[in-house]
């Protein structure tokens, strides 16, 4: 018997558990899952109308370097039995957002995990490098993009982190159920 009875969570999120929300998809954390990643975001976007199909494309390619840095840089892609889970939403019409999750801080991580662009670099390091381009073309592809705690308190640094990225076009809906009904 439980001390504190229990009262269901209201419901905060942005959106309403609607036509406007597609069911979570949870992978390993490895790259070896980033063409069905790729896939299955093609696949739920086939339920939108109206979006162009180079709009389809930045989505995926985004979504690509979201789940790669996830399985790079967190605990997803350290950890034999790590996670990823990607969401896909319309928080408000004619926009699309697409948040990645992964399962936290890598336990042999000497260097800051916190998602960012590299901004000190001369255009010669630029033509030079071979990574940390990600972030910066999400910067250019989607409307806006940022990322956040699993849980934002203190004690529970490292536990996660959410990066998102929203995607708006104007003609923008929901059509159908397409990939056999899967939501």
């Amino acid at each position: 018997m439980a001390i504190v009875p229990h009262t269901p969570a209201l419901n905060h999120t942005n959106s309403p558990p609607d036509e406007s929300r597609w069911q979570s998809r949870v992978y390993p954390g490895h790259l070896s899952h980033t063409s069905q990643v790729r896939t299955d975001l093609t696949c739920d976007l086939d339920r939108m109308t109206n979006l162009p199909v180079e709009a389809r494309e930045d989505m995926v390619l985004c979504l690509s370097e979201m789940f790669a840095n996830a399985c790079e840089h967190s605990r997803s892609g350290e950890d034999p039995e790590g996670r990823v889970v990607r969401t896909l939403d319309l928080p408000r019409p004619g926009t699309a957002r697409i948040s990645v999750i992964d399962d936290g801080t890598r336990t042999n991580s000497t260097t800051d995990t916190v998602p960012k662009v590299p901004r000190r670099r001369t255009k010669r390091d630029w033509e030079r490098a071979e990574r940390g381009r990600g972030l910066l073309l999400l910067g250019h592809l989607a409307t806006r993009w940022g990322f956040r705690p699993v849980l934002d308190f203190p004690f529970c640094a490292g536990l996660g982190t959410v990066i998102w990225a929203e995607f708006t076009h104007p003609t923008l809906t929901t059509g159908g159920d397409a990939c056999g009904g899967v939501r």
